[in-house]
């Protein structure tokens, strides 16, 4: 029997969620309700290698034991990593310093059948070097209203982007962001816009343009969510 589909992070109910899933599997071997706050939200399709999110029990509980014991009582699709004793005062989202997203895209000409919920297949082909050229312009502190979902509810657009690139191994290319924090959709309608550029749409300088135009509707298509995955979180000291 195949698995239902997550609909992304957010406990919602009776929607299958990766939240809801494991704060099931928290209570089943600590006995324990619990509130489990997690770095960030994913939404349906997009993927994380990298997801921190952080819980309080009463009761003593061997820490060492505790992915196993999760990872018995998971779906498949949801995998514990490890897991570590913090300060109370340590929060998964507020305590965040920077997050890494990957989009990665299957530039081949057929695609692919074995990763194909983890890259986005686009079949003509893209100019990287011209990519790369483009996202740099990215760095640093500033408005990303351009790149924003139309409609969200965040009004504060600024935002650092501490590192960005793009890099091409065989038919794969990877758009690496590192931010301290990011809008919904955001690396989404980046990489749409990226890939206008890869294909020769625009020239790398525009993307420089969009930024400053503020002006969602200047910025390129959102690519779907298959290709985005969370691939690290950093915490600063607390």
């Amino acid at each position: 029997m195949m698995e239902k589909n997550l609909i992304g992070w957010q406990k919602q109910p009776n929607k299958l969620n990766i939240q809801g899933e494991i704060e099931r599997a928290i209570e089943i071997i600590t006995g324990e309700k619990v509130e489990l706050i997690g770095s960030g939200r994913t939404d349906a399709g997009v993927n994380a290698t990298c997801q921190v999110a952080n819980f309080k029990i009463e009761k003593e509980f061997p820490i060492e034991k505790i992915p196993i014991a999760l990872n018995s009582q998971l779906k498949k699709s949801i995998r514990i990593k490890s897991a570590e004793e913090v300060p109370e005062r340590f929060h998964s989202r507020y305590n965040c310093k920077k997050k890494t997203y990957e989009y990665t895209i299957n530039n081949s000409e057929q695609g692919t059948a074995i990763y194909r919920n983890m890259q986005y297949h686009y079949p003509i082909k893209l100019d990287e070097i011209k990519m790369n050229e483009a996202v740099k312009f990215l760095i640093g502190e500033h408005d990303f209203k351009s790149f924003k979902a139309s409609g969200t509810s965040s009004k504060n657009s600024v935002r650092t982007i501490y590192d960005a690139k793009v890099e091409r191994q065989g038919d794969i290319i990877t758009i690496a962001l590192t931010g301290n924090g990011f809008l919904y959709n955001m690396v989404r309608i980046i990489a749409g816009t990226l890939v206008e550029v890869g294909e020769g749409k625009i020239e790398p300088t525009k993307v420089k343009e969009i930024l400053e135009a503020k002006d969602r509707l200047k910025a390129g298509k959102t690519l779907p969510p298959t290709g985005l995955c969370l691939v690290n979180v950093e915490y600063q000291d607390i």
